[in-house]
């Protein structure tokens, strides 16, 4: 299995379960591996032979931008299954974090690990 992968991709959003953060936005950034096999674009040179991160990063910029999830938790298991959908992977790593959330801490947040799911 290869991996395409994505850093340091912060969103704005509503989270959080307190009255004031759901009435603000604050960045959620994430890092994602997405298992796939590059082989045919490795031969191709064609875009449309691979996971095209720019695609996937537009559909989680809007998704959990016009999103409004309490927990980083629930957003980080829908936007996998997001990704599922509409992309051909069959692996997803994928850590959510909350920049500054707690103070004194750089980020917080959750790290998960998915497959998909056989037909």
């Amino acid at each position: 299995m290869d991996i395409v992968f994505i850093k340091e991709l912060c969103i704005e959003t509503v989270i959080g379960i307190y009255d004031w953060e759901r009435k603000i936005k604050q960045f959620v950034c994430i890092d994602l591996e997405l298992g796939t096999d590059i082989t045919n674009a490795s031969n191709s040179d064609v875009i449309n032979d691979t996971v095209d991160y720019k695609a996937v990063s537009k559909k989680l910029k809007v998704f959990i931008g016009d999103s409004q999830f309490q927990l980083i938790e629930a957003l980080a298991e829908e936007s996998v299954k997001l990704l599922f959908e509409n992309f051909n992977v069959t692996y997803i790593k994928g850590r959510f974090s909350k920049p500054g959330a707690v103070t004194g801490s750089k980020e917080v947040g959750v790290i998960i690990e998915r497959y998909r799911k056989k037909a």
